[in-house]
């Protein structure tokens, strides 16, 4: 959950590359006791110093992504776990990551994403992939509706915060940041796509819920559900100014997903898990509607 680092050009600090990498480890390009590149190369394909990759890597080093040695690299110690209730038979051969879901989705041509989460910066990635897929002419979705509940920005959240002062709100500040970050960025993607009449039908609306997210939510084309608990972790955190402290964070990619299918049986498990998430979501929305 990171943002632009002041001073670098067009998002390219340091915390913004920490966001790229773990979003590759999360959709399973770099899995789980695989190498990244070598800082050199890194640095050269993102076009940014071997400084900001080496602050990227501590950052994932940090949170229990990776283990970098002297010598040796940075290998991936942790990823982001998705289990599907589906049977096995008809469950794609390839990993189960985030972006294939959020892929096949797209692949739909009316696309429908409700999403319930703590801050937009795991979707603002998996949007900006999805663009790129429709500008390249590789999907064309008619139209596309999203629906995202945020929690609301004057609530006081119990987490970020520094583990021994509970009065400092720097961690929230920067919680709040990110969100606005990344919320502005896959706003743009979206609109961007209507302006320029790639997608007919573009319709993003985002509201503010007084609710803590104890979860995350993804309901995709009112078919399937992507549904996990937020852990708590302790880490370090670096604010602006420079200073780390030990904080108590809840980091989302890091969270198993379980996935859930509506099929034909209206009461089978997935069907119902499904129906009870979508009814749910509504109501909330209608709520803050009022």
């Amino acid at each position: 959950m990171e943002g632009q680092q002041a001073g670098e050009g067009a998002g390219k600090g340091f915390r913004a590359i920490a966001d790229e990498l773990r979003g590759r480890i999360a959709d399973g390009l770099y899995p789980l006791r695989s190498f990244l590149p070598s800082q050199r190369d890194l640095a050269e394909e993102l076009g940014v110093s071997r400084d900001t990759v080496q602050r990227a890597l501590r950052e994932l080093s940090d949170e229990g992504w990776i283990e970098s040695r002297r010598g040796s690299g940075s290998r991936v110690i942790k990823v982001q776990r998705i289990q599907s209730t589906v049977p096995k038979a008809t469950r794609p051969s390839r990993g189960l990551t985030l972006d294939l879901f959020i892929s096949e989705a797209f692949e739909a041509p009316e696309v429908a994403l409700d999403v319930y989460t703590l801050t937009s910066e795991s979707l603002s990635a998996h949007i900006g992939l999805q663009a790129q897929r429709i500008r390249r002419g590789s999907i064309s979705p008619q139209k596309i509706t999203l629906r995202m509940l945020l929690p609301d920005a004057s609530l006081p959240l119990p987490y970020p915060r520094v583990k021994d002062d509970r009065t400092d709100t720097r961690p929230l500040e920067r919680l709040r940041a990110i969100t606005d970050l990344h919320t502005t960025s896959l706003q743009t993607a979206l609109n961007d796509l209507r302006t320029e009449k790639l997608v007919p039908s573009v319709d993003v609306r985002i509201r503010h819920a007084p609710l803590p997210p104890a979860f995350k939510l993804y309901l995709l084309n009112g078919k399937e559900a992507l549904h996990g608990m937020y852990e708590v972790v302790e880490r370090p955190m670096q604010l602006e100014g420079g200073e780390v402290v030990t904080a108590l964070d809840v980091i989302g990619v890091g969270s198993t997903l379980t996935h859930h299918v509506k099929d034909q049986d209206a009461h089978s498990p997935g069907s119902v898990f499904v129906e009870s998430m979508r009814l749910w979501f509504d109501s909330v929305w209608e709520r803050l509607t009022r």
